[in-house]
């Protein structure tokens, strides 16, 4: 196998890996194929390799592939490292210099958002949104951001029914297709926002980060007492994440803008 075969085998084999990172759970090969839109005979080949290295597990009982205990070795180095905190910890200290709220970094961990970063504004209000908490991704303006950005056979996969929408105040989207309202509302502005959804009376604004791919690796949101931002135009709140989430997406090796993929 020559070199300019290997490394499109390599890319699939990354991007089964990430799938499987962002289910949440063991998957079906059939269901990995259909979400990443690769042949399963490609698919079956691939998870056999990744299971030889360690980075995959298959599940024989359940005939299912987790991630396997050589990933989890990965995510340990890579907490350990945190680089994707250190590279937004500044720019997060500069967003809230800028509009006076605070500010937090999210990822996306099965159907929840995981907060990694938070910049409290000096007196500002008590938030939830403190480092290592998860929220319901599709509540969150940080979740609808990065889920706004996943092609349609992933944000189905994480949400197969009506039992995976997590409720906390009787708000928010109950279903695949409220949810897809939601994020297709997310595309058309090109940033996502959640009012009084994870606490009543305060709202947020958020933005995605992206790698070179395009996949929004993260989120940059900012939080603030719903009366402190006059009316329903929170642009110029918009404004601050996004120009935020576009030098994340840079130094993350992305390009274009920060705000969420136009994918679905």
């Amino acid at each position: 196998m020559g070199q300019s075969s290997r490394v499109p085998a390599l890319r699939h084999g990354i991007r089964i890996v990430r799938h499987l990172a962002r289910l949440g759970g063991p998957a079906p090969a059939s269901a990995i194929a259909e979400a990443l839109g690769l042949p399963r005979s490609t698919v079956y080949h691939l998870l056999a390799e990744l299971e030889r290295e360690g980075l995959v597990v298959h599940l024989h009982e359940e005939r299912r592939y987790g991630l396997g205990l050589a990933a989890y070795e990965l995510g340990s180095a890579y907490t350990r490292q945190a680089p994707l905190a250190r590279l937004a910890r500044p720019l997060l200290g500069r967003l809230v210099d800028d509009v006076r709220h605070s500010a937090h970094l999210a990822v996306l961990h099965g159907r929840e958002v995981l907060y990694l970063l938070e910049e409290r504004v000096p007196g500002g209000p008590s938030l939830v949104t403190d480092v290592g908490v998860r929220l319901p991704a599709q509540l969150t303006a940080s979740g609808r951001a990065i889920l706004a950005g996943l092609v349609p056979a992933q944000v189905r996969a994480l949400f197969p029914d009506a039992a995976s929408f997590a409720d906390r105040h009787g708000a928010g989207p109950r279903s695949l297709s409220e949810l897809r309202r939601v994020l297709s509302g997310v595309r058309q502005r090109g940033y996502s926002t959640e009012d009084g959804e994870v606490t009543p009376g305060l709202a947020s604004v958020a933005a995605a980060a992206t790698d070179h791919t395009g996949y929004p690796v993260a989120a940059v949101a900012v939080t603030f007492p719903r009366e402190a931002v006059e009316g329903d135009d929170w642009s110029s709140v918009a404004a601050a994440v996004d120009a935020t989430a576009v030098e994340l997406t840079r130094r993350l090796g992305g390009g274009g803008s920060g705000a969420v993929s136009r994918r679905q």
